[in-house]
């Protein structure tokens, strides 16, 4: 039976972004979004799944798997690369996927995200919000941010992540990364200990309880810029989400602190290259001004909000379909693709007769 490490040289070899190992099944690799069997290794039993989970962990690792079923961290092969791993059970037996991390850090414009995104890390103080599915490139469009810091400013840059993604090295920044579990118990503990670490940037690999909400935006209204991420789909979800964190009887107050934060909100979704080779990040931005201040603090404006990034360009604000049609208009993405990438594919249509081009 093969070791994880070929299962995982495979992965690297055919360009995909994901492993996936479960029993009674061959190993599938998700390339440019689509998932596809690895037909040059065998199928998996449910010993084999087990054996190859076993192979990536350490004694701690496989304590925290046996009590709590599923186990999140990083995994490295020399010369191969770093992977992000969730072993979890599923019907009794072990399953594992693992998440490619491509090594290094890449710079906006190879990305392709808008010069409001830079402008959004080199803020002094506040919150920057990362969002998306899973999968979408917000672990990138992060690491990039970190890496402008790092290579702009002299300060200290503190990171809690779940597990360590991407490495960074000291450039003109000073940088310590702590691994939940390892380094600290929880995003919550991290945080309460990060202010007596003289920070000038933390950055939160994710908010995913209130506790951890409550903490980031305190460092933001302190005097610090963090950077965290979440799992929504848009600005107006993002806003949303955090607010509906707290009970009823704070949201009130919940909304004008993350107004009084919240510097933007970075959205992202991938869509294939039209020339069939990888994806590009499709990008909404919201950046606080003092219109979007007062959508964001009253609930019956926030559906505004979509027409305030829209009318935002000034500002450097954009919506997914003004990116598209942008993406479109230079051919780096196909029609069928932006119409299934859309927020609303009707209106995208109508967006392209007005500039003039075929919307069919």
């Amino acid at each position: 039976m093969p070791s994880v490490d070929e299962y995982l040289q495979v992965l690297v070899e055919s360009g995909g972004s994901d492993l996936h190992l479960k029993v009674g099944g061959p190993a599938f690799v998700r390339i440019d979004g689509d998932l596809k069997p690895v037909t040059t290794l065998p199928p998996t039993s449910s010993g084999d799944t087990e054996r190859l989970a076993h192979e990536m962990m350490d004694s701690r690792l496989l304590e925290a798997f046996e009590v709590a079923k599923e186990v999140d961290f990083a995994y490295s092969i020399a010369g191969v690369g770093r992977f992000r791993v969730n072993a979890f059970k599923q019907r009794g037996s072990v399953g594992i996927v693992c998440r490619r991390v491509l090594p290094g850090t890449q710079s906006f414009e190879s990305l392709g995200l808008p010069p409001a995104v830079r402008k959004l890390a080199e803020e002094q103080r506040g919150l920057v919000l990362v969002t998306g599915p899973t999968g979408s490139g917000k672990t990138t469009t992060t690491a990039a941010m970190l890496s402008h810091i790092n290579a702009t400013r002299r300060c200290h840059i503190v990171t809690l992540e779940d597990p360590i993604e991407v490495l960074h090295r000291d450039d003109h920044a000073l940088i310590d990364q702590r691994e939940i579990g390892v380094d600290t118990k929880d995003f919550a503990t991290g945080l309460k200990a990060v202010s007596r670490q003289d920070p000038d940037v933390i950055f939160i690999g994710e908010m995913r309880d209130l506790e951890t909400v409550e903490a980031a935006l305190q460092a933001a209204e302190t005097g610090h810029l963090v950077i965290s991420t979440l799992h929504t789909t848009d600005a107006r979800e993002t806003i949303n989400r955090v607010v509906d964190m707290y009970p009823k009887e704070s949201q009130g107050q919940a909304r004008i602190s993350l107004a009084n934060s919240l510097k933007g909100i970075v959205c992202q979704r991938l869509a294939p290259r039209a020339t069939g080779q990888g994806r590009i990040a499709i990008v909404e931005v919201l950046v606080m001004t003092t219109r979007t201040y007062e959508f964001l603090v009253d609930p019956a404006q926030l559906p505004m909000i979509a027409d305030a990034i829209a009318e935002g360009g000034y500002y450097g604000m954009q919506t997914f379909d003004q990116h598209l049609l942008e993406l479109y208009q230079t051919g780096e993405v196909a029609l069928r693709d932006a119409l299934a990438t859309a927020t609303n594919p009707h209106d995208f249509r109508v967006s392209l007769r007005g500039a003039g081009l075929a919307a069919s």
